[in-house]
């Protein structure tokens, strides 16, 4: 099939599929330099996290590749349920990372809330972007799920 006869949600499910693979392959170098250094053979909480949620949404991705190509909707729907997953998997990997870089913490929402050495993030600032993000992840995937349902199963 001519990649120019694939919408842009495929596309772009596709391409951050390979994003999050490479990463998840970044971070797993990053871990695995951290367990030789350390006296504990172990890698920061976080830097785990960030390879392993790495790994998982490189295919996450692709499902919703598959599902936005076979749903119903319009692309352009498809295309905002595909980005809106894709930013919230990309913005918690990039939080994971940073909480591993900084090594600020081994539970983000351990209140206060760290980031660093010296910054707190307001709790009211990460229930909001939980419940963004659950709202986000759940109703955008849910609507591919459902577009390509009603097709898959007519």
């Amino acid at each position: 099939m001519d990649v120019e006869h694939l919408d842009a949600a495929v596309r772009w499910a596709i391409v951050f599929s390979g994003v999050f693979l490479w990463t998840g392959m970044l971070t797993g170098v990053w871990k695995y330099w951290q367990i030789r250094s350390t006296p504990q053979a172990r890698a920061h909480y976080y830097v785990d996290i960030a390879h392993r949620s790495s790994l998982l949404y490189a295919p996450a991705s692709l499902i919703l590749a598959v599902l936005a190509y076979f749903s119903v909707f319009s692309a352009k729907v498809n295309l905002i349920c595909v980005l809106i997953n894709l930013v919230f998997f990309s913005f918690s990997i990039l939080s994971y990372i940073l909480h591993g870089f900084l090594k600020d913490t081994s539970n983000q929402f351990k209140k206060p809330h760290q980031l660093g050495a010296k910054m707190t993030l307001p709790s009211g600032l990460m229930s909001l972007a939980m419940f963004a993000l659950i709202a986000g992840e759940l109703g955008a995937t849910g609507a591919l799920l459902l577009g390509s349902g009603l097709k898959l199963l007519s």
